[in-house]
């Protein structure tokens, strides 16, 4: 049971990194940046979730550490990976 919960303590982080990066006005992708307030909001319920499945699996300072590795991690290779799909699509047009 105890890894099932981990995979939904990444998953809530990954969504809610997701979340926040489709409310920001920095998002490229445009059917995420429809999201606006909603997606923020989102994806800050999401992390308080995250914390708190990361805290129950490993308790509260590994929880918390666990938690916040994930989120960043994923709030780094969303803008990321977004960057590298429209330098593609660019060289594909032209």
């Amino acid at each position: 049971m105890p890894s099932l919960l981990v995979v939904f303590a990444l998953l809530a982080a990954v969504l809610s990194a997701a979340g926040l990066y489709a409310g920001s006005r920095h998002c490229r992708w445009p059917r995420w940046r429809r999201l606006g307030r909603a997606g923020s909001l989102i994806g800050a319920l999401l992390a308080v979730a995250s914390l708190a499945l990361w805290v129950r699996t490993l308790g509260a300072g590994a929880g918390a550490c666990a938690m916040l590795g994930t989120w960043m991690f994923a709030m780094m290779a969303l803008p990321y990976v977004a960057g590298m799909r429209v330098a593609a699509d660019a060289r594909s047009d032209g």
